[in-house]
């Protein structure tokens, strides 16, 4: 039999359309990443507290009892009681905590592990930008991705040579048609200027973006509105967000019920919880990954003053509808005084730079040369662990 062009055309007419199809992965202009710093020193054990070491009770001290049962995980990690929509979302396979994670830097200084954190090097003011403003950089030849910090400037994470949007609500009164006709006018002159006022007023014309912008002040509600307003610039077409919650200093009173740490946690809570409720609409969740992650983690032990000094290895939390969650990611060394760094840190496993690499590879799918070569260099040799849903 012969087949000629006319009997392939007959046949595709009368084959069904499900065995034509073929599944297209989402491109990475549908994908979403959000980065949430916790600036200050999150203490991971009591955020995710190794409850099932046999170490932990005497390690801990009176820091090993919480306000309630802590939301097991598995038979050795749990989430503290304060965290209940984490421990949904890890119950629905939308959460994966990362344990004994931390930086190349060891120094416990604040600022240069921000530094570091942000810069995704490996000592302080090794490198002037950010790694996620490189990863921008990377993909601008191939369409680029649009980023934007819920910030009143650019944090460190997203310098360098792209334009990135900010976002802060304003205590002032909204400017009047007049006024923004005046400042048209005043700018026409200056390209730079009038780029700057053409994007401002196009984030501010967009709809939605200009309803309800909640003067709040701090606190948790301040957080929560924050998150929400990431959910609405991702859904108009930013891949790309960075969060800051600041307080995690934890010196002294850590424990207390309704002191700086435990308010923190129900804020950081509530927050995440509105971001998934932001972005379920249109299914933007399934194709978002979150990652929230401090400069250092915490001393193992109880100081003097009832908190817990800088350390080195800590928790990390990745979250998101794209996330291979329900399950703990730890090469965990041990709380016992004899498996710590220094004889106080919980000692780093796991470099937190190849958590970073491996979402910017495979979820937002910037070539795994450029990442080494430009946006985490040094971290070539460093294994990422299999973080998404296939």
């Amino acid at each position: 039999m012969t087949i000629n062009r006319r009997h392939l055309l007959q046949a595709a007419a009368l084959t069904p359309l499900t065995r034509l199809a073929v599944a297209a992965a989402p491109s990475a202009s549908s994908r979403r990443f959000v980065f949430v710093i916790l600036r200050g020193g999150l203490d991971g054990q009591t955020a995710a507290p190794a409850i099932g070491d046999p170490a932990f009770a005497e390690a801990r001290g009176p820091l090993g009892q919480f306000a309630g049962e802590p939301l097991k995980l598995d038979t050795t990690f749990a989430l503290n009681p304060l965290l209940p929509q984490l421990h949904a979302m890890y119950g629905r396979g939308e959460l994966a905590l990362l344990q004994a994670v931390g930086l190349p830097y060891r120094e416990r200084s604040h600022f240069d592990a921000q530094q570091v954190l942000e810069s995704g090097g490996t000592r302080p003011h090794e490198l002037a930008t950010g790694w996620l403003g490189r990863a921008l950089s990377a993909s601008s030849g191939t369409g680029g991705l649009r980023a934007v910090a819920l910030e009143t400037a650019v944090p460190l994470v997203l310098r360098g040579p792209v334009e990135v949007d900010t976002w802060a609500p304003s205590a002032l009164p909204e400017p009047s048609p007049d006024l923004v006709t005046r400042l048209e006018a005043m700018y026409a002159g200056d390209p730079a200027l009038a780029q700057a006022l053409a994007r401002a007023r196009g984030l501010r014309d967009e709809p939605g973006m200009a309803a309800n912008i909640e003067r709040t002040g701090g606190g948790r509600g301040a957080a929560v509105a924050l998150a929400r307003k990431a959910a609405e610039f991702l859904q108009r077409g930013s891949q790309i967000a960075v969060l800051e919650m600041g307080g995690w200093d934890s010196h002294t009173n850590q424990a207390a019920p309704n002191g700086a740490t435990s308010n923190n946690l129900r804020t950081l809570d509530a927050a995440l919880a509105a971001l998934r409720e932001g972005l379920l609409p249109n299914e933007a969740w399934k194709q978002t990954v979150v990652l929230v992650a401090t400069e250092f983690g915490r001393q193992v032990a109880v100081n003097g003053t009832g908190g817990t000094d800088h350390g080195s290895g800590g928790a990390a939390f990745l979250l998101g509808g794209a996330v291979r969650g329900g399950r703990v990611l730890a090469d965990w060394p041990g709380l016992a005084a004899k498996e710590r760094y220094e004889g106080r840190d919980l000692r780093i496993t796991t470099e937190l730079r190849v958590v970073m690499r491996g979402v910017l590879a495979d979820h937002l799918q910037v070539a795994r040369a450029t990442l080494d070569r430009d946006v985490f260099p040094g971290a070539s040799g460093l294994k990422s662990p299999d973080l998404l849903r296939a």
